[in-house]
């Protein structure tokens, strides 16, 4: 019996040390799983990089013709000299923003400005823009202030592009918001 107990005990320590083994063998193929699923991870993003790259690129070659369109119908409106013009797919608009008013100089402004060019909040003492700019439509500009006269903006109104609420937009020329979204 001797021998059959040490057959049985060689017999034993293989099966322990093959045991070992294999469970190291699940260890590596989850060490390699581990590897692979980092290596797919970086090379997504590598493609999405490249992807953005294109669309990018893509879109600033549309973006050029979108603006280069939105010329040609300037120019087509200002050479009509009309302020609106009513198209099968949109609207053109020209129309001028209103004067800017900006106080250059708060102290020399508040020592000469008349009352009816501020707003009196107890304690402090504020301009009133919108009075100041009555005020200069028919008189003179106030010292300290600064008159920056509004441009004349065109504007087109595309027809069948509606916001969430169901309602056409009106965009000034390259403010388009798909335009500016990159690509994930």
């Amino acid at each position: 019996m001797g021998l059959i107990d040490e057959l049985l005990a060689e017999a034993e320590v293989k099966e322990e040390e093959q045991t070992e083994a294999w469970f190291d063998l699940l260890l590596l193929q989850i060490q390699q799983l581990q590897n692979q699923i980092a290596y797919n991870f970086n090379e997504a993003e590598k493609e999405c990089s490249m992807i953005n790259g294109f669309i990018i690129h893509k879109n600033a070659q549309l973006q050029e013709r979108m603006r280069w369109l939105e010329i040609k119908l300037e120019a087509f409106i200002r050479e009509r000299k009309e302020k609106t013009i009513d198209l099968a797919h949109g609207t053109l608009k020209l129309h001028k923003k209103p004067d800017k008013v900006e106080i250059s100089d708060m102290e020399l402004f508040i020592k000469h400005a008349k009352p009816e060019m501020l707003t009196v909040i107890p304690e402090s003492v504020k301009p009133d823009l919108n009075k100041i700019k009555a005020f200069i439509k028919q008189r003179v500009v106030p010292k300290g202030v600064t008159v920056s006269e509004g441009k004349e903006e065109f504007t087109y109104k595309l027809r069948k592009e509606e916001n969430e609420n169901g309602e056409e937009e009106i965009r000034t020329p390259t403010q388009h918001p798909i335009l500016h979204r990159i690509a994930l």
